[in-house]
């Protein structure tokens, strides 16, 4: 049998998640479940209880559980990305939850606790992650998305934000990323950037943002690239420049449907090996959390991270040629 741990942020959703923690609790004991549960007391704990974990199992086989949201998530598949005996799981506790948009999984902690409990494999699936290179020669994982440019420099204040807070007692947190883009959108600056998908260069003299993804969902439920595939070994490149400030308002509301690439200031690339240059560093995320400013290098690692999902299969199924990138 697989042993358990939970790495537990008792301060996601603004404390809520703490009462989600205590019904999955009592659901364990009801059903005699054994486990071990961590819980995080600052940013970047959780992939460090993750590592630890992962190191002290010499090789026997785990189930990492994150309870939290997609930053406490973020971190927990950083800690684990690089041990193939570690399956990770999720409990949606945070504000955004694209990860659960993006790999079905339930809303409701028992439902969550469904998936991470069964002890069938049934809901096991591997799927690819992003690794980025950063030019402090540190290396970052992401399983939603990255981007630089406009969506980091909303994703960095949104995370710091009082109204975040607010908005969680009437579980609205989501829409601080919405409050925050159109605040932003005010006084952003369009900026020059150089991108190259699989040796191929893209110059943009006036880009508002690039975002690389892995699969569709980013933002609280903006579908920003609707044809991404979690296990088909390459990733989602989206490029918006050229617009202007109101049109891109509007691409912001079609996102939400997948629609802004109709727009002809939308361009969407797939690739394996992407980097991203621009003359001044511009300010990156990783699903959602700081990773520093750019020269950047993102590739792609097929079918790199186990993960328990509530899709029979996330994505494709062919076999893939897979290069180890850990």
């Amino acid at each position: 049998m697989e042993k358990l741990y939970f790495i537990v942020n008792p301060n996601a959703k603004n404390g809520r998640c703490r009462e989600i923690w205590r019904k999955v609790e009592a659901e364990m004991k009801a059903q005699d479940i054994l486990y071990l549960a961590f819980f995080t007391e600052y940013s970047g704990h959780a992939e460090e209880i993750a590592g630890t974990i992962a190191r002290n199992l010499n090789g026997s086989q785990a189930i990492i559980a994150a309870v939290g949201g997609d930053g406490t998530l973020h971190e927990v598949v950083n800690g684990a990305a690089t041990y193939p005996n570690v399956t990770v799981g999720f409990i949606p506790g945070g504000s955004g939850n694209d990860f659960s948009r993006g790999f079905s999984i339930p809303k409701k902690a028992a439902d969550a606790l469904y998936l991470v409990a069964d002890q069938n494999h049934s809901h096991t699936a591997e799927i690819d992650i992003g690794k980025i290179q950063h030019k402090e020669l540190q290396e970052t994982y992401f399983m939603n998305n990255m981007g630089v440019g406009f969506d980091a420099a909303v994703a960095k204040e949104s995370n710091e934000s009082s109204m975040k807070i607010l908005l969680n007692r009437v579980s609205l947190g989501r829409l601080v990323y919405v409050y925050i883009l159109i605040k932003k959108l005010l006084t952003f600056r369009t900026i020059p950037i150089e991108i190259t998908v699989d040796g191929k260069v893209f110059r943009y003299d006036h880009a508002w943002f690039v975002t690389v993804s892995n699969q569709p969902y980013y933002g609280g439920g903006m579908k920003i690239a609707p044809a991404a595939c979690p296990d088909d070994g390459i990733l989602d490149v989206t490029v918006v420049h050229s617009i202007s400030r109101w049109k891109l308002l509007l691409v912001f509301i079609s996102v939400f449907w997948g629609k802004h690439t109709n727009f002809k200031e939308v361009e969407q690339f797939t690739g394996k090996s992407i980097t991203i240059l621009s003359p001044q560093d511009v300010f990156a995320h990783a699903d959602g959390e700081a990773v520093g400013h750019t020269p950047l290098k993102i590739q792609a690692c097929p079918k790199a991270l186990s993960i328990l999902t509530g899709k029979n299969n996330p994505g494709h199924t062919e076999e893939l040629k897979i290069n180890d990138c850990h």
